[in-house]
């Protein structure tokens, strides 16, 4: 699958890999801001963006799709940079693919299933309103897009979250509106994408150790907790931790600056 993507500076690769509901636009800051030092690669994952959509959503497939950009680019090794659903995209692509990973860095995600977490029907309910919400979203008679605006936050309780899903609305050269993710895919297979948790050091031949890992937590964030740090730890033996203060799960759009300077930091040292 060829997917959209959006480049940015010259020298050693570096791919940034979307969340749920995201896109390569919502990484420009970022992306602008790391090009002075990296070819930066920003891609829309299927069913996002300008990317293609198909039926399927799993991490098998968007593995496989990173797999499929890399060496349609001509990219032998590339820092890896994914937040949430992108974060677990990433883990999974360096499992398979140590070879082709020169710094692996995961944004707001655990290695782990999130079955197990005492919170895991709420996170999983706030998706499937966001979802039916989307769904419900009728484009009939729309001329402008404070009409969708008003549809939308009626049925999203947090605005944040309300304006970040509008950010997905496209206008047709006609004057027409659609959404730009594919919704049907991505409610098909909200279970899997919320799953993801196959890559466990119980599947691996081994531990994953041949180049350097950080994870970043928003501290306003659930998605890692502390009891999180010996899962992490198990896989990534080396991987260090850090804590965004006053950031949720939304890093990039919340701490933007914070963000860039710990990937700095890190990538440079």
């Amino acid at each position: 699958m060829q997917l959209f993507y959006r480049k940015y500076g010259f020298g050693h690769p570096l791919i940034i890999v979307h969340g749920l509901y995201g896109a390569s636009d919502n990484w420009v800051t970022v992306a602008k801001a790391l090009s002075d030092y990296f070819e930066v690669f920003v891609i829309d994952q299927r069913n996002h963006g300008r990317s293609p959509h198909s039926p399927g959503h799993n991490y098998n497939l968007l593995k496989s799709d990173l797999l499929e950009f890399m060496d349609e680019h001509n990219l032998q090794k590339a820092i890896l940079i994914g937040h949430s659903m992108g974060g677990k995209t990433v883990i999974h692509f360096a499992a398979a693919y140590p070879e082709r990973v020169s710094t692996l860095i995961v944004l707001d995600i655990a290695p782990k299933s999130y079955r197990e977490n005492d919170q895991y029907e709420t996170q999983a309910n706030q998706h499937r309103q966001i979802i039916s919400a989307m769904k419900s979203i009728s484009f009939t008679g729309i001329t402008d897009r404070k009409m969708l605006e008003e549809q939308l936050l009626a049925k999203i309780p947090d605005k944040k979250i309300g304006y970040f899903l509008l950010k997905n609305i496209h206008r047709n050269k006609n004057g027409s509106f659609n959404w730009l993710l594919n919704i049907n895919a991505l409610d098909f297979n909200l279970e899997n994408i919320l799953e993801g948790a196959e890559v466990t050091v119980d599947t691996m031949d081994g531990k994953i150790t041949g180049f350097p890992v950080l994870f970043v937590r928003g501290a306003l964030s659930n998605y890692i907790q502390d009891s999180d740090f010996a899962i992490i730890h198990k896989l990534f033996p080396y991987a260090d931790i850090a804590t965004l203060p006053n950031a949720g799960h939304w890093l990039h759009a919340e701490q933007p600056e914070l963000l860039i300077k710990k990937i700095k930091e890190f990538i440079l040292s």
